[in-house]
């Protein structure tokens, strides 16, 4: 790397995004050592604990960032389709020689007592190759082929992940979609996806299946006697009504065949059906006492009592917002809140200055994975989602989770440091 090369380095690399990054990485680290510390093994860099195991993963995590922004750009696109591929056979891999976890067998073991989880590294390798796909040459996401195609990108690695079954990380995927719309999909898919999601609520709360597909049938009966003069679009509704159809019957298939008992008790007690404050609701509930005895400004660092006498289960993973919430109140959870908002804005905005496609796209997909993440993450603290299982950015404890955000943001910000060079794709 000449010196010209050099200059441009350090001047192009977007340091805020950086900044932000350091900041929550920082925070992650203390949370962690709050929320498990134990006194007899109080350094930082002790192996034996979650917060000492989570140093070094920031440690090797900004070491990987470094050498991310010291690739080819170039290199990042062509190898798209390779790391699709490695994450995608670790996926099935997983699925025979994986370790399970709280039900889920989502982790392979690694000498030293590590565990990898492939599920994070697919979501950055989904992106890459979804980034392009749809940046090149007479791929239009708005036509029946274009778009097939990217959807499969999307949901091909969520097949096996669902077969874990990892249903936290398999929805994540699902927010790519929003990238889509970017591109130019049509949004009468938002309606749609609207439908399905008001479908999916009342398929679980009403529970009658006659009554729901009743409806569908009296909707889809009346909007097509409104339509009448336009056949195309009569058509249209009946096959609409027909994917309605399927897709109730698929929510109830998935509900009593698929899902866990204590997965059905999560959405149970979200959607109201069943209250269980002391058994499936004891995290959520436990979680919420924690968040609001911080009050204003909080208890102070490591006097959480809540976190101290480990009242909420999976408080340095799922649940680590608890600890924000309770020893820096209000302030210290807007604080967080501020961080990731200002990072999902930045990567928006570096979005749009890309004048290549594929590092736009790519963007979008990042800002869209981040975003889904900390939305439900911190939905389940508060219980106004399903506890579904999935951590908080930069935050929550795991080097598999860690690394692959850090993988996910570097690879952007290097594709953004070569924005005004790189306009092969």
């Amino acid at each position: 790397m000449n010196s010209n090369q050099q200059r441009s380095f350090f001047f192009n690399v977007d340091w805020l995004t950086v900044l932000i990054y350091l900041v929550l990485c920082a925070i992650g680290v203390l949370s962690i050592h709050s929320a498990v510390y134990d006194p007899n093994h109080s350094s930082f860099v002790d192996l034996d604990t979650n917060y000492g195991k989570q140093f070094i993963f920031v440690i090797i995590a900004v070491v990987v960032g470094i050498f991310i922004l010291l690739l080819e750009s170039r290199f990042l696109s062509a190898l798209a389709p390779a790391m699709y591929v490695v994450t995608t056979v670790l996926l099935i891999v997983v699925l025979v020689i994986g370790r399970n976890v709280g039900g889920n067998q989502a982790w392979i073991s690694l000498p030293g007592g590590f565990r990898l989880q492939p599920s994070e590294f697919a979501k950055f390798a989904t992106c890459l190759l979804l980034a392009r796909y749809l940046s090149g040459a007479n791929v239009k996401v708005s036509e029946p082929k274009s778009f097939a195609i990217a959807a499969g990108i999307i949901f091909f690695p969520m097949m096996f992940i669902l077969l874990q079954p990892d249903a936290g990380s398999t929805l994540v995927f699902s927010s790519l979609l929003f990238v889509l719309y970017r591109e130019g999909l049509s949004p009468y898919f938002l309606i749609l996806e609207g439908l399905f999601i008001l479908l999916f609520v009342l398929t679980l709360k009403v529970a009658n299946l006659p009554i729901i597909i009743g409806g569908i049938v009296a909707l889809a009966v009346l909007l097509m006697w409104l339509l009448r003069r336009n056949r195309k679009m009569m058509f249209t509704m009946l096959v609409g009504a027909g994917i309605l159809i399927i897709f109730v019957f698929s929510v109830q298939f998935l509900y009593t065949k698929v899902l866990k008992p204590h997965q059905k008790s999560r959405i149970d007690i979200v959607l109201g059906i069943t209250s269980d404050p002391r058994g499936k609701g004891y995290n959520v509930n436990q979680s919420k006492i924690a968040i609001g005895s911080g009050k204003l400004w909080g208890k102070g660092y490591m006097q959480g009592t809540q976190t101290k006498y480990s009242f909420v289960p999976e408080q340095s993973t799922d649940f680590i917002f608890c600890t924000v919430g309770e020893e820096f109140g209000f302030a210290g959870s807007l604080v967080v809140l501020s961080l990731y908002l200002l990072l999902v804005l930045r990567i928006i905005y570096i979005a749009e200055r890309q004048r290549s496609p594929f590092s736009r796209i790519y963007a979008y997909g990042v800002g869209s994975i981040i975003f889904f993440h900390v939305f439900i993450n911190i939905g389940m603290t508060i219980g106004i989602v399903p506890s579904i299982g999935i951590p908080l950015p930069l935050i929550s404890y795991g080097g598999s989770s860690l690394i692959s955000f850090t993988i996910m943001l570097f690879i952007l910000i290097k594709l953004d440091s070569n924005r005004m060079g790189m306009i092969y794709a």
